[in-house]
């Protein structure tokens, strides 16, 4: 899929921090959280909630009363006249949910759609199926986010599984493991830097967090909760996490809590909204595949060899590569298959650091993709990342500078 007529307006989007489960986000739900969020940066952007076409939501963790998705989302920023679709497509919701929003803008159904992506991985429900077939009528029940991620249903397989498949039909070895994270480590400090100022440029902070009556401050975040200090000694100290496996604890990243929000626009529009002059950000193609049962890392390379064709450029012309890397697995197959030093992307950080709160991962990658993006003073630019399910979604942006 390819688009010509989707442009994205440079700054008007935002990250919250990523907390990691359990820590200071653990008890906000998930939308009314994204919407006192969308509210805060809309204010300070000047902008109307009157202003946008469509809201779409994406979501993959239950929330109470999440049935009433978009349009819910929509009223409780003040966009009451406005709908829109509600997606969940695990840790590709992001991707998906920007290229939805592109296909409406493509098409001309819309002009202005602003697109939200929640979760909370903390404390995920318990849900209960009724089932009368059952002995006794013992209803079906699943803890939503431990269980799923410890069983694909048709694969049958845990996601940690799938990597330790990946690693031994490529010969990928813990040591390699090992070196990718700590380059992955190194290069989140990056942005770090300078009072965090590359982080500065999207995430909107600090967050006070509050009890249930509104009034006692909990918490408040500024900047990423949870990363762990990562060495090279204390990594190789750490026992694989499966029985003569090589993926540990320190080579895969960790569930979080936070939202993120885009604005995908006409050019006329987008030109409007955009906080530099200089800078035009166009969405240029979308990619998806899915690969054999039980190796989800693979799915990456053809998704990502999907949206190079349908952008009509191939990797070599590519400034900027972001991944979401739930395992440095990824990241070694990544390169390997693309011909691509371990160096040559994800600067700035990656999931495989900063966590992976479902929805928001793949829009956070994106965000920081622009941004390094306009450093470099322009280019294409390519988001890749694998999702539940043995597949992958990737996404081409062109960002010029004049």
């Amino acid at each position: 899929m390819s688009f010509k007529n989707a442009y994205i307006p440079y700054g008007q989007y935002w990250s919250t921090p990523f907390s990691r489960w359990q820590m200071s986000f653990q008890n906000l739900h998930a939308i009314k959280f994204a919407a006192e969020i969308t509210t805060r940066f809309l204010k300070n952007r000047e902008i109307s909630p009157n202003e946008f076409d469509e809201v779409i939501l994406g979501i993959t963790i239950p929330q109470l009363y999440c049935f009433y998705g978009g349009p819910w989302l929509a009223s409780l920023i003040g966009a009451e006249h406005v709908t829109g679709p509600m997606i969940s497509q695990a840790c590709a919701t992001g991707t998906n949910c920007i290229s939805m929003a592109a296909q409406n803008i493509e098409t001309g159904v819309n002009k202005n759609v602003l697109v939200v992506t929640a979760d909370r991985c903390s404390n995920g429900p318990h849900l209960v199926y009724p089932n009368s077939q059952a002995p006794g009528s013992t209803p079906d029940a699943e803890n939503w986010v431990w269980d799923n991620f410890g069983r694909d249903p048709f694969a049958k397989n845990a996601m940690i599984e799938t990597a330790e498949n990946v690693v031994k039909e490529v010969g990928i070895t813990r040591k390699e493991q090992d070196e990718v994270t700590i380059l992955r480590y190194n290069q989140y400090q990056d942005a770090l830097m300078d009072n965090r100022a590359f982080q500065k440029k999207y995430m909107l902070e600090p967050i006070e967090v509050k009890d249930r009556s509104g009034r006692k401050i909990l918490a408040t975040v500024e900047g990423d909760e949870g990363i762990y200090p990562t060495t090279m000694e204390g990594l190789s100290k750490l026992r694989p996490a499966l029985p003569e496996g090589t993926v540990t604890y320190g080579t895969q990243t960790h569930p979080a809590d936070a939202n993120c929000g885009i604005i995908v626009a006409t050019k006329e529009k987008a030109d409007q909204l955009k906080k530099r002059e200089d800078v035009k950000i166009r969405i240029v193609s979308y990619g998806e595949y899915k690969t054999k049962k039980g190796y989800m890392a693979m799915a990456i390379i053809p998704a990502a060899k999907r949206a190079l064709e349908n952008a009509d450029i191939s990797i070599s012309d590519v400034s900027v590569i972001k991944t979401h890397n739930p395992f440095a697995v990824n990241d070694v197959y990544f390169c390997k298959e693309m011909d691509i030093n371990w160096k040559d992307m994800n600067n700035y950080g990656s999931s495989l650091i900063y966590g992976h709160p479902q929805a928001p991962t793949m829009m956070r990658i994106i965000i920081e993709l622009i941004e390094e993006l306009v450093l470099k003073g322009g280019g294409y630019g390519l988001a890749d990342g694998c999702a539940a399910g043995d597949t992958a979604a990737s996404m081409v942006l062109e960002v010029s500078v004049d």
